[in-house]
Parts: structure tokens; sequence; C-alpha cells
């Protein structure tokens, strides 16, 4: 199927707008990998009324040596545009000799694009952002040309551009993050692509959320033509997963590897893996797993930072109404669903497969993303009524962001969870959901458990915050029949679906 550029339309904007003014710019883009900062700047230059020369350098994680050589090999490429008579690739061996051509692309009105400029900070690249700003300062009020820097690591790109200490400080003339795709988008996508079930749209979002580059991978791998006689029982997801990971070409068995894994050693990997298979859990609950395995447990609360606060690959949930960051309640998971799906279900399918027939390898994957999804699913949920709730629309206008309540009881028996405890302070409303993967699993045991826990929850010096606020019971399913819609209707639940975001989020502007 055909693909073509996504969403984005407000950054395009942004950056068009500053491609066509009359000044010299150092813009710095940040986002996960994959996340299309490359994409959105390309699709930028290319839809400008005037073009514009553009040289794009992938920072390789080497030495001076190399990264000079790259950039050499990015002005060979360019050339074919015109490179101005200053510039000479062959007269470039260091980074002094780099920078100063970076300033003579800058002054002839060029654009120059660093991508994971985080690698400057390791400390066989470190003199780069001295030289760098020495050519900035003599740039900076100039009339033409710019430079885009793109990094995916969130605290080294700061490290270089913010940190007061670093040559780099207060250069920066415009900035700019880039997120997933919201959903309105992803519907966008799935519609295009003929992704029409609910469960399907669920699938997709727990493996890849909204990065574009996974789903155009899907796209060119075949995973949205319509499924062989031999493929039906198989979701979007199952299909993808082979199409990506298991296939001839497998274009994304490597990435988990690639990406996160070469950023992490050693115990922070192993954290993620005692996470992935036990998400969300308590801090002991994960402490005294990591201590199972390894000797030197003091340092667990120090990689257990490092994956938030540096990598920003796991977060700290906290229950309603809780904001002290130490709470003994909080809890963990992995922040990111293509490698929460990587670790707790398609590695260990890859390796079988090493092994084992396909078939069987397939049937392991299949398994372990069933309990994957249960977990995302309530994030998704989550997500989609924070956007609903943004954007005006949905059955439930928020005040604050959506979270759960759980207790920590030394009694298994007074144990408190709840999925969905959503706010509006401003009407006095309250919202208790329970999220489920499959409406079948909203039944009467399940239902009477929800209703316990609530009343349970009513009694805590938390709860009883919302005597006296209208109180409402709603339960969530990728998909409800009519039928099921109506039994629970009738004993006073609101349903809420994927098929009604998608409803509320796509409706036509009057």
């Amino acid at each position: 199927m055909t693909w073509k550029f996504y969403g984005r339309s407000l950054e395009l904007e942004s950056l068009r707008k500053l491609l066509t003014q009359p000044r010299w710019f150092f813009c710095a883009i940040s986002g996960r990998r994959r996340i299309g900062k490359t994409s959105l700047i390309r699709e930028a230059l290319q839809t400008l009324p005037l073009a514009r020369k553009a040289v794009y350098l992938q920072v390789p994680d080497s030495d001076e040596r190399d990264v000079v050589a790259v950039f050499v090999d990015a002005l060979q490429a360019a050339a074919p545009q015109g490179l101005p008579a200053s510039v000479d690739p062959g007269s470039l061996h260091r980074f002094s000799d780099m920078t100063r051509c970076m300033g003579e692309l800058c002054r002839a009105g060029w654009v120059v694009i660093l991508d994971e400029f985080q690698y400057f900070n390791r400390k066989s690249l470190s003199a780069f952002p001295s030289l760098l700003q020495s050519e900035v300062d003599k740039l900076t009020g100039g009339s033409s040309g710019g430079i885009f820097v793109l990094g995916s690591i969130h605290t080294e790109m700061t490290a270089l551009l913010e940190d007061r200490s670093s040559p780099l400080y207060a250069r920066v003339t415009d900035r700019m993050a880039l997120d997933h795709w919201d959903f309105v988008t992803l519907f966008q996508v799935f519609a295009d692509q003929g992704v029409t079930q609910p469960e399907d749209w669920l699938a997709l979002w727990g493996l890849f959320e909204g990065v574009p580059k996974f789903y155009r991978d899907c796209a060119h791998q075949g995973v949205f033509e319509p499924l062989l006689p031999s493929q039906i029982e198989s979701n979007a997801g199952l299909h993808a997963i082979e199409a990506l990971f298991f296939s001839a070409s497998a274009p994304l068995l490597e990435e988990a590897s690639t990406w996160f894994m070469r950023e992490l050693r050693g115990a922070s990997v192993s954290i993620l893996r005692l996470l992935s298979h036990q998400q969300p859990c308590g801090h002991q609950q994960l402490s005294e797993a990591y201590a199972q395995s390894f000797s030197d447990t003091k340092s667990f609360a120090n990689y257990l930072s490092v994956l938030i606060d540096r990598y920003r690959l796991v977060e700290r949930l906290q229950p309603v109404f809780v904001q002290t960051t130490g709470s003994r309640q909080a809890r963990y998971q992995i922040s990111d669903n293509f490698l929460a799906a990587w670790l707790a279900a398609i590695e260990p399918g890859v390796q079988a497969a090493r092994v084992q027939p396909l078939v069987r390898a397939l049937e392991i994957v299949a398994t372990r993303l069933a309990t994957h999804e249960e977990i995302v699913f309530e994030r998704m949920v989550r997500k989609l009524m924070a956007e609903a709730s943004r954007r005006g629309v949905g059955d439930f206008a928020l005040t604050d962001i959506v979270t759960g309540y759980w207790n920590r009881p030394r009694d298994a028996a007074r144990l408190i969870e709840i999925d969905i405890v959503a706010v509006n302070e401003t009407d006095r409303v309250v919202r208790f959901g329970s999220c489920k993967r499959s409406e079948s699993k909203h039944n009467g045991e399940s239902v009477k458990k929800f209703e316990q826990h609530i009343s349970d929850f009513l009694t805590t010096s938390t709860g009883r915050r919302f005597t006296g606020w209208t109180q409402q019971r709603a339960l969530y399913s990728p998909r409800f029949s009519a039928d099921k819609r109506s039994a629970l209707t009738q004993n006073g639940y609101l349903c809420v679906d994927l098929p009604d975001f998608h409803a509320w989020l796509c409706k036509p502007s009057p």
C-alpha cells in the first residue's frame, strides 16, 4: 500500500516559518528514535515555495576521525546541489575544519542537519561543542542558513545545550520536542491502510504506539494488505510481528538491540527484563526480584533512576492525588510499548524460532502478547481520555490527568485496585473505570469485584474527598457488542470502546 507523510501539521508550519524567515537559526529537535525528526525536516524542506539546500549527517558513535569522514561523505552526497566555492570536502580532517565548513555552508544559505547530536556528549567527541560554539557565535545575527541538531536522549541533549557549563549554553534559537502521533493521526493511518477492527488498533498501538517509522515499515512489508485464508485467525499485531521480526527481511529484528541495548549496559537491561514480566509493580517487589539475580543491591535505586530520568524508558506511577515521588505506593512500568512488547513477548519468540518451528515460536509470542495487551490497554484508555478531553470531545471533561488507585495493604484481602479514576473538579464528577482486553471479561464476577473496590476506596482518606460528588462507573473494552452494551447499561454502567473514541475524535468539523 502507498505511504505518505502523516500528521505534525503544527510542527510543519513552525519549521516552514523558521526556514523562510530572513535570519540564521540554531534549532534543537528532540524525541525518541524513529519518532520522525528527520522526516519532519525533509517534509518541511520539500514543501517550501523556494527550495533550500541542505546537508544531512547522522553522527556515528565513534571518534573524531570517523565523524569527520562521515561528514565528508555527506558533503559529497550533497555536491549535486552545488556546494559553495569555499567548501572543499577533501580539505576536512579535524573537528575545527568541520565546524568552519558548517559556517561557510550557513553563510551561503545552506541548512546543516546533525542527527544523533547527543553523541557529542561522549568523551571522545567532547571537543566538538566548543568548536561549534565559536562558529555559532559568528553566525548569530546572520540573515541566512541554519543548523538543526537532533537528539534522542533527553539528558544528554540537555547537558550539551542547557547546562550552564556547556559551551553551547544559551545558543539555541529555536526548540521543538516531538512526541508520538496523537490518536487522530493514528486513526487516519488506520483508515488509509484499511485497518478497521478495534482489536487490531489495540494490537498495533500496543506494539508501536505512535512511532511513524514502525507503521511505515508495516506498510512496506505488506502488513496492511488483506490477510490470506491461512492468516484469518491472526490479528494485525501478530501479522506485523511475523513480517517485521520473523520474515527473511525482518526489518525490526535488530531494532531493540541496536537502539535500546546499545545505550544500556548490565544491570539496567536486567531491570527492564524483570519489569517487563511483572509490570506494573512496586519498588519493593522490583528490588526483591533484582536482589535474587544480583548481589549488588545497593546500586538498584541508582540504575532505576537512570532508566526513569536519563533514558525515560521507565515511568513512575502514583495513585490519584498522590504527588510525592517517594511514595511507598508508587509503581513502575516500561514507558515504551515497543520495548515492553519486545522484552515480554517478541524476544522469547525470536529465541525459540532458532530451535523450534516458526508456528511454535509464534504461539509463544501470541500467548505473551495477550498479557502485554491487557497492560497497555489501560494505558491506551487513559491517553484516549486525555486527548478527547483536550480536544473538547468525548463523554468526560477532565480537570486533571487520568490515573488510577491502588493501595499496599499488609492483608491481601484488603487490596484495592481501580484502573481508572478520572476527575472533573469543576462539575464535581468522578469516574471509576475498569479496563478489559475483551468484553467477555466484564462478567458478573469482575463487575462485583470492581464495585467492592470502589466501595472500599470511598472509605479511604483519598476516597472521602468524593463525598457528595456524582459518581460514574464505566467499563472499557476494545469493542462492545450491542447486546453486551445493552445488558451492562441496564445495570447502570457506561460502556466505552475504541469505536466510541474514534467517533468522538474523528467527527468531521461542522
